[in-house]
């Protein structure tokens, strides 16, 4: 995969500090998400949806996607980092703090856990539990994104367009935005079907299931 980073970054009106040792604890509070997906299914616009609403909070943030071979169906990869300090890193995350799997095909093709931070979130786009998954170290959470997709009318059964929904269940279970402040964003930054996004995130948020 040829690494191509376009970085997407808000930054506040805010002195810059760089992540070095000196300041290590504070960087330490960095949270980062890396998103799987196929080409399609809207990873990189749900990266920078997630930035966009952090940076609404007043964080600081990076959105980017990791391009290979571009094409629809195939595996793409997104990043979002989120500090409440200036971030001086520009390269891709190695070591997230949650992963998130917009197609669950994809756990046969790709190392989804990678690099996850021992005790990370892994969240699923699935009908099944966390419970039937078996992830030694991790902590799973699961929401079935593609039929509340396609009840809105984002996408068809064969092809939908689950990003949003996704972000709900990523609010509910990181807890690195609100729900209502992450709905703001979708409105604000949702090419189409404004208000369907909206109530895509809403009702995901609610209908995620956390491992206990």
């Amino acid at each position: 995969m040829i690494e191509i980073f376009m970085v997407y970054e808000f930054m506040p009106s805010l002195s810059l500090v760089a992540c070095t040792k000196d300041v290590l604890t504070e960087c330490e509070k960095m949270y980062e998400i890396r998103f799987h997906g196929r080409g399609g299914q809207g990873a990189v616009t749900a990266a920078n949806i997630l930035a966009a609403a952090a940076f609404k909070e007043g964080k600081w943030v990076q959105a980017f996607p990791l391009f290979g071979v571009e094409r629809r169906g195939a595996p793409v990869l997104a990043f979002t980092r989120i500090d409440d300090r200036p971030i001086d890193i520009k390269t891709q995350i190695y070591t997230p703090d949650a992963v998130v799997v917009q197609d669950t095909t994809l756990l046969s093709v790709v190392d989804v856990t990678s690099g996850l931070r021992d005790g990370g979130w892994i969240i699923l786009n699935t009908q099944k539990k966390p419970s039937e998954f078996r992830f030694d170290g991790f902590r799973v959470a699961t929401v079935d994104a593609t039929h509340i997709a396609v009840s809105h009318g984002l996408g068809t059964p064969t092809a939908p367009i689950v990003n949003t929904a996704i972000l709900g269940a990523v609010a509910r279970v990181t807890g690195v935005v609100k729900k209502d402040v992450l709905e703001e964003a979708i409105f604000e930054r949702a090419p189409v079907k404004k208000e369907e996004n909206k109530k895509a995130a809403a009702e995901a948020y609610e209908k995620t299931i956390v491992e206990e």
